[in-house]
């Protein structure tokens, strides 16, 4: 079971590098369009059944009752059954580096938006 995790780790540290990388190389946005619009965000509607695909790698550390992780030691919190909107903005604050865990921010980093919104739909459905 570890070797699967530390792998899944590596693999999704490697992507979001990957996709820094191609970031950087993509060109600027035109100034209009970032000036179009000064409306907030449209809030996305998350689909759970694409959530619970999604949150399989999730289930090594936070599904596991009482579990602690090895370093630094501190308690692995329980996300099953938070508020969509409390896992949105952690997950986003992950991804923007708000939040420091080298392994959240790895896995935060390869969502999507709309990845965001499936993860929380699903795991705030759960008791």
């Amino acid at each position: 079971m570890r070797p699967l995790m530390i792998a899944a780790c590596f693999f999704l540290t490697t992507a979001a590098s990957v996709a820094s990388a191609q970031e950087a190389q993509a060109p600027a946005a035109a100034p209009a369009a970032a000036t179009a619009t000064t409306a907030a965000p449209a809030v996305l509607k998350g689909d759970a059944a694409s959530g619970h695909q999604l949150t399989y790698t999730c289930q090594g550390c936070h599904g596991i009752t009482g579990y602690k992780n090895a370093y630094p030691n501190f308690h692995v919190p329980r996300i099953g059954g938070q508020s969509a909107e409390y896992l949105v903005n952690a997950l986003n604050e992950y991804k923007k580096g708000a939040r420091k865990h080298p392994t959240m921010q790895a896995q935060a980093q390869s969502f999507s938006d709309q990845d965001i919104a499936d993860i929380a739909a699903f795991l705030s459905s759960l008791k």
